[in-house]
């Protein structure tokens, strides 16, 4: 069996019942006290668990009596003093030290002396809020050690460590292998994430031509998940390439080459997934704006219609006022009682009454008929 086969059968990525390892010291990594807790600590012999410290400063100590020895130290949100023995053991360099401490750092790659020190950021689809969740993991990977700063509950190293040590001969390669493992188990942990945001694309696509109100902030809100998602995975191809180039050197480490080469080849994969979410999201935003901008100019042209409707109304209504109103200015003067009114002393002035106040009313119809008010 190839060595890359052996590293990816010892690192798939496989649910925790308990999220805790066979040699955690803390049960869960969550209820570690801040100042440092040991997640597991094992001095490991042609890549076979020979001791279990109970404090780092055993390991440091056993560290030189044990032929061929691998330390692997793991620690959950440690703070400066805690780290303080194996800095000055392992010539662990301040500014990584500060990085370790801090958190928040982005994915990087950087060697000081000996030591490599590498930040990997996790990532965790949550069905339930249909969310990228993300976790930090700080390495320091030396001669003869590895440790491992965690400052999330996820990644769960320990189902790595498991079937690491399910493999003797995975571990005796060294820590550029155990390396290899977690990098690998972080990069298999992308693809439910990929998976998760390709359905959540799908459901806003549906939304977005549903006239779902509530689509334009998950589509912002997604954007921003697939976007740190990216910053997350982006930077891992130059790591990769940097470690096939400078660990892949010689025959003894071809396999070792083969196997950053399969894990970057996934990640090539994951980065391609998601520069086409990318151009998705943005494409579904175009349209989404489009029918917005559809909706909001149908809905303008009703409302215009309505205010039209109404002003329409308005005018009939003027216009049947102005007509009824002429009629009635006519009765209004003659109905006036005063005693001298000549015109009311003529035999004709009932019927000429009569026909001004008809020929106002015509008159003023057919005004309002001729300018479209009736």
């Amino acid at each position: 069996m190839k060595f890359s086969q052996v590293i990816r059968g010892a690192v798939t990525r496989r649910p925790s019942t308990d999220g805790s390892g066979t040699h955690d010291v803390v049960a869960d990594p969550v209820d570690a006290e801040g100042g440092g807790g040991v997640i597991d600590n094992a001095i490991y012999s042609h890549g076979t668990r020979v001791l279990s410290p109970a404090t780092p400063q055993q390991t440091i100590e056993a560290l030189a009596s044990i032929p061929d020895a691998l330390a692997w130290i793991g620690l959950y949100r440690p703070n400066g003093a805690a780290l303080a023995d194996l800095q000055a053991e392992f010539d662990l360099h301040p500014l990584a030290i500060e990085d370790a401490v801090g958190a928040h750092q982005r994915p990087k790659l950087e060697r000081y002396g000996d030591v490599l020190f590498v930040v990997l950021r996790a990532a965790f689809y949550v069905d339930e809020r249909e969310e990228v969740e993300f976790g930090e993991l700080h390495l320091f990977v030396g001669p003869n050690f590895v440790v491992s700063v965690r400052h999330s509950a996820k990644p769960d190293l320990s189902v790595v460590r498991r079937r690491m040590e399910g493999d003797p001969r995975l571990l005796a390669l060294g820590p550029i292998a155990a390396l290899y493992g977690i990098m690998d188990a972080v990069v298999d942990q992308y693809a439910p994430v990929v998976a998760g945001l390709e359905t959540d694309i799908d459901e806003i696509e549906a939304q977005v031509f549903e006239g779902d109100p509530s689509v334009s902030r998950r589509i912002y809100e997604l954007s921003q998940e697939v976007l740190d998602f990216q910053r997350a995975t982006l930077p891992l191809t130059a790591m990769l390439q940097t470690l096939r180039e400078t660990y892949g050197k010689g025959e003894g480490n071809l396999e070792l080459k083969r196997a950053f080469r399969d894990v970057a080849d996934h990640v090539a994969v994951v980065n391609e997934r998601v520069d086409g979410f990318r151009q998705t999201l943005r494409e579904i935003l175009t349209v989404n704006a489009t029918l917005v901008a559809q909706r909001q100019n149908e809905d303008m042209k009703k409302l215009a219609e309505t205010s039209n409707h109404q002003n329409d109304e308005v005018k009939k209504i003027s216009a049947w006022a102005a007509i009824f109103f002429a009629p009635t200015v006519v009765t209004g003067i003659y109905g006036m009682n005063f005693d001298y009114m000549p015109e009311l002393h003529f035999a004709w002035s009932y019927p000429a009454a009569l026909g001004l106040m008809v020929g106002l009313s015509v008159g003023l119809y057919a005004m309002f008929k001729k300018r479209g008010w009736l």
